[in-house]
């Protein structure tokens, strides 16, 4: 059998594709949005209830940090459901906003015509660093996606996920029998980072006790740069190729066993069509796996018990009806939509929704407000747990990249809410959550909360 070269960190740049540069082809006049940074959440709310359409810039991580985009979105669903962005192009091109749920579908399922290929700039609406590209599977058009995605399957099988029951069961026991009671403690770190880190390690046969490393990571790989106090970019790509380093000794480790291991490492190293990537490929295929197996269930947990306790007549419908807990996971998915969107670019000259689509332009896909299309959705901006079609929701995506670890992170919560019923009638939220400002990650910092003692 073929050994596989080993990886080196000092090859991995070479790697990289330059893209081809794509212009903004719909300019709009430069207009001046106002100064945000002294405005309160209220103030926001207010301006994006009344402003232009086109004098916002619902990107700008401000609207995600105060929690205030939801009217701007309703607005654009009812007056302009595909709308062109130019504010801000130095910062990301210009882009398409699309907001219908029947118009995300339109474009998640067609791959033909829009594309996530990294090396037009990827999925996340700014584009992949030109010196820093990470091609990545969900970053790839056919037929190089479905090749490599196979590699990972195996991970979240129907024996594989019954086995990480157990698991899941047991470390969610010892998680929540260790938290305080009566005290205030951080709902994210002890409970939505923890269990999300544990389950992360245990994914890729990383060691248990360096599994926040995993959660740094995450976190620096979908950071907004501009934001103050992030990495900057030399800063961040130096952290992933920390990353990378740190993995190659696991791949060096795995790739030539006889008997492959059953972890995320071991199947792309073991694979055909994922054993002869080259490094960036395989940093990409990391970063992919880790926000993947974090984000969504990470601040799922966290949004999850926010959602109970701003709704306590839901939060008393569990108590009466444990049952519920299927839907209710279902329920906080739609209703947390942890990625707010996906982009992609357009192959070819289109028309979606009436609007002309021109090659090269991004098409940004707003999962969070496809989520709350009334069209779609009966009352979608109601926190319901018993809705009916829970499930109904475009969180995980459509079509061809529709997220590989839905099953698994829906049983994840799934144990996490029987486990929390069995032993607390009641976790009190204290304080509103700090957010993390990004109009990609739709997440949470922290999230304070009291167990009565």
């Amino acid at each position: 059998m073929a050994t596989q070269p080993n990886l080196t960190a000092d090859t991995a740049l070479k790697h990289t594709v330059p893209r081809e540069d794509f212009q903004m082809v719909w300019p709009l006049p430069p207009r001046q949005r106002p100064n945000l940074k002294d405005y309160s959440a209220a103030s926001l709310a207010a301006y994006l209830a009344t402003a232009p359409l086109d004098e916002v810039d619902i990107a700008d991580p401000m609207y995600w940090e105060t929690d205030t985009h939801w009217t701007y979105f309703k607005r654009l669903r009812d007056e302009s459901p595909i709308h062109f962005t130019g504010l801000n192009a130095n910062r990301h091109r210009g882009y398409w906003s699309v907001t219908r749920w029947a118009d995300v579908m339109a474009v998640d399922t067609n791959h033909q015509v829009f594309s996530s290929d990294a090396h037009l700039g990827g999925i996340t609406l700014f584009d992949m660093d030109q010196d820093f590209i990470m091609p990545m599977f969900i970053a790839m058009d056919q037929p190089k996606h479905d090749v490599q995605r196979r590699a990972v399957n195996p991970i979240v099988s129907g024996q594989n996920l019954a086995d990480f029951e157990t698991l899941i069961r047991a470390r969610t026991q010892e998680v929540l029998d260790g938290l305080p009671r009566g005290e205030v403690f951080d709902w994210v770190d002890r409970v939505s980072i923890e269990l999300t880190s544990r389950m992360l390690a245990t994914l890729f046969d990383f060691p248990q006790e360096h599994r926040r490393k995993l959660t740094y990571w995450s976190d620096i790989a979908t950071a907004d740069p501009e934001v103050p106090g992030n990495l900057q970019k030399d800063e961040r790509q130096g952290g992933l190729m920390g990353m990378l380093q740190e993995f190659m000794g696991l791949w060096n480790e795995r790739v030539n066993l006889a008997e492959p291991k059953g972890d995320l490492i071991s199947m792309l190293a073991h694979n055909p069509a994922t054993r002869y990537m080259p490094p960036m490929e395989f940093m990409g295929n990391l970063v992919l796996l880790i926000v993947g197996g974090n984000d969504t269930t990470r601040n799922s947990i966290t949004g999850g018990l926010k959602f109970l306790n701003d709704n306590p007549a839901e939060y008393q419908k569990l108590r009466e009806n444990p049952a519920l807990i299927e839907s209710l996971v279902s329920e906080i998915i739609r209703y947390q939509t942890p990625l707010a969107h996906m982009r992609r670019t357009a192959l070819e000259d289109t028309i979606l929704g009436g609007q002309h689509i021109r090659k090269g332009d991004k098409v940004v896909m707003w999962y969070v407000s496809g989520n709350r299309d009334e069209r779609a959705i009966e009352n979608p901006d109601a926190f319901i747990i018993d809705r009916p079609r829970a499930r109904q929701h475009m969180s995980f995506g459509f079509g061809i990249h529709r997220c590989v670890g839905n099953r698994l992170a829906e049983l994840q919560l799934k144990i996490l809410w029987e486990e929390i019923m069995k032993r607390f009638d009641n976790i009190e939220v204290v304080a509103e959550p700090e957010r993390v400002p990004s109009a990609f990650v739709k997440g949470y910092k922290s999230l304070m909360v009291r167990i009565p003692a």
